[in-house]
């Protein structure tokens, strides 16, 4: 049997349909592929609400088929039915065959919290007696005190069901900013297994990913990569960014550019995709069937680009306009923030200002020009807080979209009983 050298390791071959290859690593003991299968953004039926299933059965069967064996779901995926799809589609292969991931939605605005009732609901809906990966969904400066709770008990609950053997690796995904993410690995401790985490070429600066990815992996904490084209931003990239990567590399895919360049970043050891259609499956797959390093001039062209892509408010963060600010406003973490709902509209933007004190939110700049007289680059920063303030208010708000959610949540689980 052959071996290819991974820069997570050597393994065997194996050896799918037409010949492809996958690069493999190691997840915390387990033998994972370096590709996994993310099941947020499925095919959708002509309504655009309804997942169609049988175009996902014939993304997995493909991505199994050829090598991939990480699949990861979470509670409110497509208005709780991923984890209905992705069980069913799994289904007709040996469990032994494939590792799942899920997610406990800790993250969510309520009143109060189960962890069992959506545990329990979660093996159910996915047809399974364990879950080989599980998660901490999302936590971040608005879900941190929720996880740290006592009354919900929520990591105690976790470490409880891994003891029982139904969760087999605990881990938490974060899109929370550094300062907070360390508190969190102090609080789980020695219980952390692996941390999700939004990393890209482009977030390597905007999000600061590169001082996680350092946190991450000075502690020797394993890494799974999500946003990797950054919800498809990297993957349809401007046409003349588009002609200077053909160029290089004739034939590969703006996507695959992405991909590569977290390949080269050994503490990563799944890149989770988001696959929508069956053409996505197969280029993906054919991305991870071998490792292509970049240059370190294909490096440096990635870097112009995401400077290209972010069209950012050129804020250095030299915090001038911070001493005469009568609100006290953090303005270049505002700033920060700001450029990074302008490249994509998430709402875990909305979420870390919603955990700010309310006169510390950019709608509490009162537009009294003392920041912007001091700027050494001129940024109209009245302005963009109101600019700011308006894109935030026109969208639903985290609690809003909480709501939405807990009442799908009841409705399937009133259904399942």
């Amino acid at each position: 049997m052959w071996t290819m050298q991974s820069t997570a390791g050597t393994y065997p071959v194996q050896r799918h349909l037409k010949e492809v290859i996958m690069i493999y690593s190691t997840l915390a003991g387990e033998k994972v592929s370096r590709l996994g299968f993310g099941a947020m953004r499925l095919p959708l039926m002509e309504d655009g609400k309804t997942i169609d299933e049988a175009q996902t059965q014939k993304m997995v069967d493909y991505a199994i088929e050829n090598g991939v064996n990480y699949f990861d779901t979470a509670y409110p995926y497509h208005g709780g039915q991923s984890e209905l799809v992705m069980g069913r589609t799994l289904a007709k292969y040996p469990r032994e065959k494939w590792f799942l991931a899920d997610k406990y939605p800790g993250h969510q605005i309520s009143s109060s919290y189960d962890p069992a009732e959506v545990f329990e609901h979660q093996l159910k809906k996915c047809d399974v007696e364990y879950f080989d990966f599980y998660l901490l969904h999302n936590v971040n400066e608005s879900s941190e005190p929720t996880y740290k709770d006592a009354r919900w008990g929520i990591l105690d609950y976790f470490k409880e069901q891994k003891r029982n053997g139904r969760i087999r690796h605990l881990g938490f995904s974060t899109h929370g900013q550094p300062e907070m993410m360390e508190e969190f690995l102090d609080y789980m401790g020695d219980d952390i297994e692996f941390c999700q985490i939004q990393i890209n070429y482009l977030d390597w600066t905007l999000q600061d990913a590169k001082r996680k990815y350092e946190m991450l992996t000075s502690r020797n904490i394993p890494i799974i990569a999500m946003e990797p084209v950054r919800g498809g931003k990297l993957a349809n990239l401007p046409e003349d960014a588009h002609k200077k990567l053909q160029a290089l590399r004739p034939g590969e895919s703006d996507a695959s550019w992405g991909y590569r360049w977290l390949q080269q970043l050994e503490g990563i050891k799944v890149v989770l995709s988001g696959w929508s259609s069956f053409s996505q499956t197969e280029d993906n797959v054919r991305t991870f069937s071998e490792e292509k390093p970049l240059t370190d001039a294909e490096n440096a062209l990635l870097m112009e680009i995401a400077e290209q892509v972010k069209d950012a408010i050129p804020c250095t963060a030299c915090r001038y306009c911070c001493d005469g600010c009568p609100m006290e406003l953090d303005i270049p973490d505002l700033i920060a923030r700001y450029n990074d709902y302008r490249i994509y509209t998430s709402i875990n933007v909305s979420m870390y200002i919603d955990a700010l004190p309310e006169d510390k939110r950019p709608s509490a700049c009162i537009g009294c020009g003392m920041c912007e007289k001091v700027c050494p680059q001129g940024i109209h920063i009245p302005e963009e807080f109101r600019k700011f303030s308006e894109a935030l208010a026109s969208r639903p708000s985290w609690a809003e979209i909480s709501r939405q959610r807990e009442a799908e949540s009841k409705a399937l689980r009133e259904k399942n009983k």
